[in-house]
């Protein structure tokens, strides 16, 4: 194993490891504020349990995420210094400000766990809305960068020196904010679902007090709202992509020959040897429609761009394709579900193939969590920072990579059976009561 394919794989098997975390971070707080305002305002001592049983677990996995996350820092300075020296230079900045919202989150998470019983009930929510309010800027902060790597600005090259022209440029460009919403929406997607996923499968093996019926319930009604918004943001995430980094674009849709009226593809698998994407369904102008409006515009495709500049087109069209997909049946079992709930009360709540559709769903947020993630990462390359720096020049020429590479991956699986044990523990102790 070479020096860059251990780096990259290192990257790889980090940054997928630490998405979770980072997600659970922004999306499980909100719903513990959630219920726990709920039960300040009805008394209901099921909502306390659960603010409660959450608190644990947000508790445990913030620990666990900033473990991934201190090694990914770690891992970007040692295996990719030439990109942390430009990095640093422009959006330095950025990721302090990151790990100044990092540690406001830890603070509160302190307060909001130990102060049950000694701070005054609403002051004690507040410290919830503050932790949820933090992980979710510490996850925009750091799209904030990302977003910069997809489209770098805000400085010149000098004679090999970086001159930063303006600290907050990308900041500047709805490229950063189409992105951060996207994230923190999938994210909102991810953990609700995953949690109406538990209640749901508890509920099917017979536990039907009050707790598990408002779980389902919260959940739910998060999952559906950023389930139903996604699309309109991603929507427009896609048009900007199409607008500033076309490669990436043809690679996500297969397409290969710049044409008018390109067609959508829905499926299908690229053959870059032929150059067509075979096995597709084809909706005629529809690419062109989705990207500019007009059903007859001119669309690049990969056939102006040297292979050496072209991204993994079959990586990228299959995890865009899954991302795509998992949304659009998240947001159709969203629908469903609230639509029996509003025609049959609570008869949802017992029908089984409902249940069933939501079990089936937990973990596929996550999966498009990924899939999104590995889109706008893979259709980068082989750019780290898009059209300044490739991949391959910034890699560490230290030896020791592959091992380095092994050593981190025996890390997180200690990490990740450790995290089952402890979820497991909390999930089968006895539930609190309210005061």
């Amino acid at each position: 194993m070479t020096t860059l394919t251990a780096a990259r794989w290192q990257m790889t098997l980090t940054l997928a490891f630490h998405i979770v975390f980072a997600a659970i971070g922004i999306g499980l707080p909100l719903l513990m504020v959630i219920v726990e305002g709920l039960w300040l305002r009805t008394g209901g001592g099921h909502y306390l349990a659960l603010a409660r049983k959450w608190a644990k677990a947000t508790g445990v996995l913030f620990a666990v995420g900033a473990v991934s996350g201190t090694a990914l820092a770690l891992e970007l300075g040692l295996l990719w210094p030439e990109y942390m020296k430009l990095t640093g230079a422009v959006v330095g900045h950025i990721f302090g400000l990151e790990g100044y919202a990092f540690f406001v989150e830890a603070i509160f998470i302190g307060l909001y766990l130990y102060g049950w019983e000694r701070l005054e009930p609403r002051t004690h929510w507040w410290c919830g809305v503050v932790i949820a309010a933090s992980g979710m800027a510490s996850g925009v902060l750091v799209l904030g960068v990302n977003a910069w790597m997809q489209l770098p600005i805000g400085f010149e090259l000098l004679e090999g020196k970086v001159v930063v022209t303006d600290p907050i440029a990308i900041f500047k460009q709805s490229g950063w904010f189409h992105m951060a919403l996207h994230s923190t929406l999938s994210c909102y997607i991810a953990v609700s679902f995953a949690v109406a996923a538990i209640y749901s499968l508890g509920w099917l093996r017979g536990r039907r007090d009050a707790a598990v019926r408002g779980a389902i319930k919260v959940a739910m009604a998060v999952g559906a709202a950023a389930a139903v918004v996604q699309p309109l943001s991603g929507d427009f995430l896609a048009k900007f992509v199409f607008q500033t980094q076309p490669v990436k674009f043809a690679a996500m849709e297969g397409q290969f020959r710049t044409e008018r009226g390109a067609p959508l593809r829905i499926g299908g698998w690229p053959d870059t040897a032929s150059g067509e994407t075979r096995w597709a369904i084809e909706i005629p102008g529809g690419l062109s429609y989705l990207a500019t409006r007009d059903p007859s515009a001119l669309v690049p495709g990969l056939d102006g761009i040297p292979q050496s500049d072209r991204p993994n087109v079959e990586l990228t069209h299959l995890a865009f394709q899954a991302m795509v997909g998992i949304g659009m049946l998240l947001v159709a079992v969203s629908i469903w579900f609230w639509g029996a709930c509003w025609r049959r009360r609570d008869v949802a709540l017992v029908s089984r193939w409902v249940l069933r559709a939501v079990t089936v769903c937990g973990p596929l947020g996550f999966i498009a969590l990924e899939a999104g993630w590995v889109v706008t990462e893979a259709g980068r390359q082989p750019w780290v920072i898009n059209g300044v720096m490739r991949t391959a020049d910034t890699v560490t020429p230290a030896a020791g990579v592959p091992a380095m590479f092994f050593g981190f991956s025996v890390l997180y699986v200690v990490l990740g059976a450790t995290v089952v044990v402890l979820l497991r523990r909390l999930r089968h102790s006895p539930a609190e009561r309210a005061d």
